[in-house]
């Protein structure tokens, strides 16, 4: 009987479940979106209970298609949305208050304090992370301080706290009284709270944000072979597969396109765009504003590093062109209307509706549109939206540069937007390198795939993997130089006009 692996991909706008073979192709998926909850300016929430019943549609949805039941599939992985924080009743299930999706930045006072008490970077020395509303731990201490009842039952033992990876596998293996608590060291890294070193949580910093370690999950590998359960047989999948790998979403990806080797290089063009740079066995520190995080992890073996440029708002700028200016009714009329005009015409948009993460980290800016005169029509506007998210990636590239000496000469790119070539050509054109998009552009979903196949042996080691990559196209730098310095120019005296809004 032909196996294959289950993908459980919980991205921050939708669940999916995805199917693949042994040559690493799509055999059937589903998709359901979820509600994204705006409380006030700035905060983001999800119905954590929203997004489990949501997986649990998907992978019937994606088994009903396929014709392929639970004795088929050899394992499950999983990938998600990082930093999203959920704390819930261990008895229960029941969450004490929605998650608090990684774009909120409420936390932004908490974080403050910490800062004023010993600088932005006073944990980056452990954690390879500076102190931001992105990630985890200044979450936790919100949700402690601020719903009813939560602290007091962490302080006891009886509320836990996962990301939303840790939040699935928890109910997929049994929920409560039964339910793996563990989250990988992919995740793990991005909580502010995991050491580098010893990939263990740090007891200072918990120490620092009264934090109950009772209250966290174990990590984990990312590719583990003593798996950390099996589905219910009551469950989705109607019978038990072992649940075996999982990573972040972009570290997901960087596996999914098999960048294995120092040096090699993906971005990743979704809700928000992340890029990382494979460091190796040991974590480079960044100098540059950006972040030293764990690429993955397979068991028994030494984790391998990574850089990574993380960007608040890409795909969501399309989302909003859409769903709140009305330029376009779907995301795909963009490129379109983009192509409607030759430049920008001027005009910039920085998108920095809750700050700007790398390279600037700067909370205190917002967004703008600048260089506007009566000339510019929507189709500069929908010019604008994507020369942005290029213009973003090529900031964190330049930052890159800096913090490993090692010259960026190809980019693997993967994610919602990379089926825009006016896009892919733009990032090749101000990168000035190739820009190489893959047969399967579902890369993130690819990973997860792939950790929990590594898992079982499925595959049999990552240059099986590697033979399964290739190339769908490749964009080759076009633009003049001195065309590409204006414009870069014009898009760096656009950014600092984003600077101090919120000051």
């Amino acid at each position: 009987m032909e196996k294959y692996i289950g993908s459980i991909d919980l991205g921050t706008t939708s669940n999916r479940f995805i199917l693949f073979d042994h040559g690493g192709r799509i055999v059937a998926m589903d998709q359901m979106e979820h509600e994204q909850i705006f409380p006030k300016p700035g905060w983001v929430e999800h119905d954590p209970m929203e997004i489990w019943n949501n997986t649990c549609s998907v992978v019937k949805g994606c088994m009903d298609k396929s014709g392929i039941d639970g004795d088929e599939i050899a394992a499950i992985g999983i990938t998600n949305q990082r930093e999203t924080t959920v704390v819930w009743d261990r008895q229960t299930g029941q969450p004490y208050h929605n998650a608090i999706v990684w774009q909120c930045t409420r936390t932004d006072d908490i974080c403050k304090r910490l800062v004023a008490d010993g600088g932005q970077d006073r944990f980056r020395g452990s954690t390879g992370l500076p102190i931001a509303t992105y990630f985890s731990g200044p979450k936790i201490r919100w949700i402690l301080d601020e719903v009813p009842g939560a602290a007091v039952a962490a302080a006891h033992g009886n509320a836990l706290f996962g990301t939303i990876e840790t939040w699935i596998i928890w109910w997929l293996t049994g929920g409560p009284g039964k339910g793996a608590h563990v989250t990988d060291v992919t995740n793990a890294s991005r909580t502010m709270m995991m050491n580098l070193e010893t990939l263990d949580w740090d007891e200072e910093i918990l120490g620092i944000l009264d934090i109950p370690h009772a209250m966290l999950p174990r990590i984990v590998p990312s590719i583990d072979h003593d798996t950390w359960g099996h589905t219910r047989k009551g469950g989705p999948f109607g019978t038990a597969i072992p649940v075996c790998g999982a990573l972040g979403d972009q570290q997901a990806a960087m596996v999914g396109q098999a960048c294995f080797d120092v040096g090699e290089a993906k971005n990743t063009y979704g809700t928000g765009c992340f890029l990382l740079l494979n460091t190796g066995n040991e974590p480079i520190a960044s100098k540059h504003g950006l972040l030293t995080t764990v690429a993955y992890q397979m068991r028994g073996q030494k984790p391998v590093y990574c850089l990574e440029g993380s960007i608040a708002i890409a795909g969501a700028l399309v989302q909003w062109l859409r769903d709140n200016l009305g330029l376009i009714t779907r995301a795909s009329e963009i490129e379109t209307l983009a192509e409607s005009v030759s430049d920008n015409g001027g005009a910039y948009i920085v998108p920095a509706f809750s700050g700007l993460f790398a390279p600037y980290w700067r909370s205190d800016a917002r967004g703008v549109i600048v260089g506007l005169t009566q000339f510019i029509t929507k189709g500069h506007l929908a010019r604008a939206v994507l020369e942005a998210n290029a213009y973003q990636a090529m900031d964190i590239v330049n930052a890159m540069d800096k913090d490993s000496g090692v010259a960026l000469t190809s980019l693997k790119v993967d994610g919602g937007m990379v089926v825009n070539e006016l896009l892919m050509q733009f990032q090749a054109d101000v990168l000035n390198v190739p820009v190489v998009r893959p047969q399967v552009t579902e890369t993130t979903a690819l990973g997860a795939a792939y950790a929990a196949g590594l898992a079982v042996g499925y595959w049999s080691d990552l240059q099986e993997l590697r033979d399964n990559w290739s190339t769908d196209k490749i964009f080759n730098p076009q633009m003049a130089e001195d065309l590409r310095a204006q414009y870069i120019h014009g898009w760096h005296k656009a950014v600092e006009k984003s600077f101090g809004w919120m000051a």
